[in-house]
């Protein structure tokens, strides 16, 4: 008999700990911009900026989950957390001395992007051995409410925080990450026991690791099928946030309207382990692509603002339990000595749709109507849909059952 989830002492220290730096990071990640602006003046350097940390962490992914597989997770995450805490706490400095120019930041967010590489798989592989089986689940699902509530919670505050003086959300930033390494100290992953790899074998790890999640029939399907709803639900939320502003919604308004996709998202995860325990593994997949198919066209008859924000609280609000079926999935099926380039692989793919997205937003919004580009992405949407409902590997994955039963604790 184990203890519930809410008494796993390892578990809690993971997340609070975690929860802080994602904080920390959506309070950076909001001032950022708002601080090339003042260095600049330039909106297009403001982009490029974010960009950097982004394509920082899609250029080094594949490698790093081959690292995280090599490596002691736990010494990973600790390192990466001292990294970012320093690296932070030196743009404050250089900020408090008005010595900072623009490869400065740059140079700031290519090491949080390096970081963010090696520590995300690290922690999604080293979760299995925090928690038992019956409880991955509801981990899986906690954990991303803690994203959407460190998104929210830091988004909220690196904006006033930034008012106050320009170094304040990049000290907030290095304090949560100096928490986070003090949390992480304390919790206990068990030692793994693997062979010492050749040092001219890396490469073959890499490719290791890609061929594992293709030779995955589920893995493979959900992957693909991932990418697409992701790369045209990111264009669809630029667009909406275009039209708003294109029809003179309050900035103020337009923020929550954003912001109300977390909160949807906190909601769907609290719910997650119960919807995961009843509905097949292939209902809770493509329920998600039929929910957000069906709400796309429907920003066409609703005002823009918070009656679009409702959509994308709805919209968001199955995600988690999609996600909590895929990754407790994924991590049960994949050997432990694999489980950091299987997140790297994921993280990689979804990460290209993440900059694809906006990228297809904005041209659709620049080339055609408001009305024709809403719908361009509702049929986009709608066929990966299809696809998802119709696919036979999907379907047969609708008749296993549950790689594991979760609890609600």
């Amino acid at each position: 008999m184990t203890a519930p989830l809410s008494r796993n002492r390892d578990y809690r220290l993971l997340w609070i700990g975690q929860a802080l730096s994602e904080a920390g990071s959506s309070a950076s990640t909001i001032a950022l911009p708002l601080l090339v602006l003042v260095l600049t003046g330039s909106a297009v350097a403001s982009g490029l900026v974010l960009g950097a940390s982004a394509a920082a962490q899609l250029l080094v992914g594949l490698p790093a989950g081959a690292l995280v597989d090599r490596w002691n997770r736990k010494t990973v995450m600790l390192s990466c957390e001292a990294v970012q805490a320093v690296a932070m706490g030196v743009l404050v400095v250089g900020l408090w001395w008005d010595v900072v120019g623009l490869p400065h930041v740059v140079l700031a967010v290519v090491v949080l992007g390096v970081c963010r590489a090696l520590s995300e798989p690290a922690e999604e592989a080293a979760l299995p051995a925090v928690v038992p089986e019956h409880h991955l689940p509801a981990a899986v699902a906690m954990n991303a409410a803690r994203g959407y509530v460190g998104q929210l919670s830091g988004t909220a505050l690196g904006g006033v925080l930034f008012g106050l003086a320009r170094w304040v959300p990049f000290a907030l930033e290095a304090v949560t990450h100096l928490a986070t390494f003090l949390s992480l100290l304390f919790v206990r992953i068990p030692a793994r026991h693997r062979e010492r790899p050749g040092a001219g074998r890396f490469h073959h790890e890499v490719r290791d690791g890609l061929k594992w999640v293709w030779h995955q029939p589920v893995v493979r399907v959900v992957a693909i099928c991932a990418v697409g709803l992701n790369l045209f639900f990111q264009a669809f939320y630029l667009l909406m946030i275009a039209i708003a502003q294109q029809k003179g919604v309050p900035a103020g308004q337009i923020g929550v309207m954003g912001a109300m996709l977390g909160a949807g998202g906190i909601l769907g995860a609290l719910v997650a382990p119960r919807l995961h325990r009843v509905l097949r593994p292939h209902t809770s997949i493509v329920g998600v692509f039929w929910m957000i198919t069906a709400l796309i066209p429907l920003a066409l008859v609703v005002e823009p603002g918070y009656p679009t924000g409702v959509l994308f609280a709805a919209a968001a609000f199955l995600a988690p339990t999609a996600n909590t079926t895929i990754t407790t999935y994924q991590l049960l099926l994949t050997p432990d000595e694999l489980r950091g380039r299987l997140s790297s692989v994921m993280g990689v793919a979804l990460g290209i749709a993440a900059i694809a997205g906006p990228a297809v937003g904005g041209a659709l919004a620049g080339l055609l109507p408001p009305t024709q580009a809403v719908l361009t992405c509702a049929g986009g949407a709608a066929a990966l849909t299809v696809f998802a409902t119709l696919n036979p590997t999907l379907r047969r994955f609708s008749r296993t059952e549950h790689p594991v039963e979760a609890t609600a604790d």
